[in-house]
């Protein structure tokens, strides 16, 4: 069946990544030019529809909504670095607020007025706050600086709640070494505690479907760059070879890290190349990549990944830290989307900006649950590596 959709995607549309997950890379047996992949990239125009019916799906929006939603995501987008760099000092933080469809900016009591009134002129909400950025993305990394037991999943910045948001696997609040962790937490600053799920990279073994291999490990690429691909780092360790959907080499793994960061990238070679598309999956049309503007907290994002294939969800957090059985990993981006085992590595996605590569989660796609990416910008940064945009 791969291989019919495969043949499918070659004469007509586009079918990213040798067969696997995300934006990825074409065996050159199976496409016929690097043009003809380009003239198939152009026909993915209407790449938007797919997911505006993927928002209505997971989101319970309209497709009005949905339309009015992605027009003001971006708008919020590009308004947030600039309301952080005329708050200066005052900034404590932002985030999309989906009723209002407009970007909500925290500022200390002290803020200048005329800061005030220029920020709302923008277009953006001033809201004022205890806490400035600054003060609680250092509470945040006393934190990091602490060894978190088994029993802590992770924390971070709420800048809608003023505080660092600690969070404890279910039961476990009583465990003494919990107890210890919160207590020294608790000197570091303003800090909240919650109750979560304990969270799990999502690698799997060989299995049927469309996955990238590397020895009896499933992953899926996030997104391509020049010269390869971006993925998650606990799928592989650098100089391991890597293999498509049908088994046949695609690259090897030129850097990766895990734990402390959870990212990636893959040469590509033998006659494969890289492609500027999100897969999605026959759920929604492929996806175009356009660049890698930072969504907002609160703003809708979708992730393709070789198991679960097309989902949506909200953007719940930056820069969160999360405690992982392997080791802790910082700056993780956590969503309301589900992912499953051999979505790893896999892409998240804003309209046509994207956003990183998927770490782990809790949950499935059946019962729901949370997920975790590496934001991209941090990845090409590490790498020295250009997004391959259209």
């Amino acid at each position: 069946m791969r291989r019919t959709r495969l043949a499918h995607a070659v004469t007509a549309a586009l079918l990213v990544l040798g067969g696997l997950s995300a934006a990825g890379t074409f065996p050159a047996s199976a496409t016929g030019s690097a043009a003809e992949a380009a003239t198939s990239a152009r026909s993915a125009e209407p790449a938007a529809d797919g997911i505006l019916t993927a928002m209505q799906r997971d989101l319970g929006l309209t497709r009005t909504r949905a339309v009015a939603r992605l027009a003001a995501e971006k708008t919020a987008a590009q308004l947030a670095p600039k309301a952080r760099r005329t708050a200066g000092a005052a900034y404590a933080g932002s985030w999309f607020d989906a009723p209002s469809g407009r970007l909500t900016v925290a500022l200390t009591r002290d803020a200048p007025a005329a800061t005030r009134r220029a920020i709302e002129r923008s277009g953006a909400t001033v809201r004022t706050a205890e806490h400035s950025a600054r003060q609680l993305d250092a509470a945040k990394a006393r934190i990091d600086r602490l060894t978190a037991p088994p029993g802590v999943s992770g924390w971070h910045v709420d800048p809608e709640a003023g505080t660092v948001v600690v969070e404890v696997v279910r039961g476990k609040r009583a465990d003494n070494d919990v107890r210890r962790f919160l207590s020294q937490a608790r000197r570091t600053g303003p800090v909240t505690v919650q109750t979560s799920a304990a969270p799990r990279t999502l690698a799997a073994g060989t299995v049927g479907g469309d996955p990238y291999y590397t020895g009896n490990v499933r992953c899926s690429i996030g997104f391509s760059v020049y010269g390869g691909f971006v993925t998650a780092g606990h799928c592989g360790q650098p100089g391991a070879g890597v293999s498509g959907w049908d088994h046949s080499y695609i690259g090897t793994f030129q850097g990766s890290s895990f734990p402390d960061n959870d990212y990636a990238w893959v040469s590509v070679g033998s006659g494969w190349w890289t492609v500027p598309v999100v897969l999605g999956w026959g759920t929604v049309p492929d996806q175009l990549v356009r660049g890698s503007a930072v969504a907002p907290v609160g703003s809708s994002v979708c992730r393709s990944g070789s198991t679960s294939h097309w989902h949506c969800g909200t953007v719940l957090a930056l820069n969160e830290t999360v405690n992982y059985s392997q080791g802790a990993v910082h700056e993780l981006t956590r969503t309301s989307a589900c992912a499953e085992p051999g979505d790893s590595g896999g892409s998240f996605i804003t309209g046509d900006q994207a956003q990183g590569v998927t770490s782990g989660g809790w949950g499935d796609c059946s019962s729901g649950g949370e997920t975790w990416f590496q934001p991209i910008n941090e990845i090409l940064g590490r790498y020295g590596l250009t997004l391959h945009t259209y």
